[in-house]
């Protein structure tokens, strides 16, 4: 297992092979996949463009049968490399792209970034650091044996190394004191992500029935949940910022280019920034100066929050913030190292009704010590706070996580793994997932369509399912809150590119096709 940085030598574009074709892996597991942009892969994709090099996004979001179009396209592009991003979910259809380049064109490189090998990178570290190789640097093997080149970390300065002629292996972008591992500064240097590159008009997102795009203002997270990818990993878990004023252009560079005025900050916690009201004013000040009304969306730290806070981001245009409850078991809480008490979590609820916020409460079952009085804890809250909107999901130990790295082999169950929390004693045990070949343990359909891959001292995987079933029923029923609609599949027809042909448009552009607005 290799785990050290190929730090190769950039001289320049000039000793980088062109055009490039990035992919925007499908996420099938979802209900509608043409809600968010792929922010990361279009911010490499400005990198490279204001770099003078020719690039392609080929956007597979939504598209049902993507290994067609994955195979029209290597058949005829000019592109030399193929760079994919992925998230753990997204790895069966980012393997299966893979498979397809190489079934059609042998001779093309291709190249995997993103949260998964960054997840992954960081679980084999630790697993090297203690000198006990594990399943995390079999994972990492695998992934190495499947791709030329893995990026791992951010990939803004790591993609020119990944580019190189004789890249091979990882470049490990995830390490503080690399040259490539951003900072405040180069994070708010960096150019806007390269929307123009994917069919704006197709993503279908609204806030209070205002069309509106995402966008991020802030990496990492500080926190220690458990259940969290990245904690082990520095470009997850240290938080970079842009400026007030970056992020304010580019709200109001997405206003103007594409007449937005609804915007999903998709940071992990707003509020952990300590400059979050000043950013609110300014926010509310370049709508004042534009003569429009925003309306914005975006997570908060439940213990962080203030009236103070909620003031100044109704003032802004907030009308809804998302929170990581999780739990409603003070138990349960403390076994996650949530940081917030059952108590805080209603006073957050509370805070936000004061401005006019409403609340949508993100919920977990499936946790170390999870029982069925833990999960009637939940059910409990959820029906006394009176959330505007919820979901209820079923924890998956991804790689990264403090419940998948400091996990030890089951006592008698092969293929199984346990986590326990040290202060209180609780498990959970996990089976091992193949994440190359199956995304199910990913959300589902929220009625009925959720499997498990955990279990506890006293709930099975079955029962899991069975109990969440019953929260996310009962409780939308009580509430009158009905169940968010999905979106069916695109399919991309092979008439629709012809041989010699580029895809069409709403899958494919590229920068002899279009021009930043």
């Amino acid at each position: 297992m290799s785990t050290s940085s190929h730090m190769l030598s950039n001289n320049g574009v000039k000793h980088l092979l062109a055009p490039v074709c990035l992919i925007v892996s499908p996420s099938p597991f979802l209900l509608d996949e043409r809600v968010f942009m792929s922010l990361g892969i279009l911010r490499i994709a400005a990198v490279l463009e204001q770099a003078g090099m020719d690039v392609e996004v080929l956007d597979l979001s939504g598209v049902e049968n993507y290994q067609e179009a994955v195979r029209d396209h290597a058949a005829v592009t000019n592109a030399k490399v193929f760079g994919i991003t992925a998230t753990t979910p997204q790895m069966p259809a980012a393997a299966n792209i893979q498979r397809t380049i190489r079934d059609v064109r042998p001779d093309l490189r291709v190249i995997l970034g993103g949260p998964h090998v960054t997840l992954v990178n960081a679980a084999a570290k630790r697993e090297l650091a203690l000198n006990t190789p594990g399943r995390a640097s079999k994972t990492l093997d695998r992934l190495l044996d499947q791709f030329d080149v893995l990026v791992a970390g951010d990939g803004e300065n790591a993609v020119f190394l990944a580019l190189a002629d004789a890249a091979t292996g990882l470049i490990d972008a995830d390490d503080p004191k690399s040259e490539l591992f951003l900072t405040n500064s180069s994070l708010t240097e960096l150019p806007f992500p390269a929307r123009h590159f994917v069919d704006v008009d197709s993503y279908n997102y609204t806030i209070d029935n205002v069309r509106a795009l995402s966008l991020i203002a802030q990496l990492g997270c500080p926190f220690s949940c458990g259940f969290c990818g990245g904690r082990e990993a520095p470009s997850l878990r240290r938080i970079r910022m842009r400026t007030t004023e970056s992020v304010v252009r580019e709200i109001v560079h997405l206003h103007e280019a594409y007449d937005m005025n609804g915007f999903m900050l998709y940071d992990d916690e707003l509020n952990v920034n300590p400059q979050m009201v000043p950013l609110m004013n300014e926010i509310a000040r370049a709508q004042k100066d534009l003569g429009t009304e925003f309306r914005l969306r975006g997570f908060i730290k439940a213990e962080l929050f203030t009236d103070e806070q909620a003031e100044a981001m109704y003032g802004a245009g907030f009308r809804w913030i998302l929170t990581g409850f999780e739990s409603g078991s003070p138990r349960i809480l403390e076994n996650i190292n949530k940081k917030a008490t059952r108590e805080e979590n209603t006073r957050c609820v509370d805070i936000a009704r004061r401005h006019g916020l409403k609340v949508k409460a993100l919920m977990s079952v499936g946790h170390p010590g999870e029982t069925e009085k833990t999960i009637k804890e939940t059910y409990d809250w959820l029906c006394e706070s009176k959330p505007d909107d919820f979901d209820v999901t079923i924890i998956t130990t991804y790689p990264g996580t403090p419940y998948y790295d400091h996990a030890v082999p089951h006592a008698t169950e092969p293929n199984t793994w346990t986590y326990t929390y040290s202060k209180t004693g609780d498990r959970l045990h996990s089976y091992d997932v193949d994440f190359s070949e199956t995304a199910d343990y990913y959300k589902g359909d929220p009625d009925g369509g959720y499997k498990a891959f955990v279990f506890t001292d006293e709930l099975s995987s079955e029962d899991l399912v069975r109990l969440r079933d019953f929260v996310e029923r009962d409780v939308r029923e009580r509430l009158d809150i009905p169940f968010n609609p999905g979106a069916p599949a695109l399919r991309y027809e092979h008439s629709m590119g012809q041989s010699g042909e580029m895809l069409p448009s709403n899958l494919l552009r590229s920068t002899q096709q279009v021009s930043r607005p």
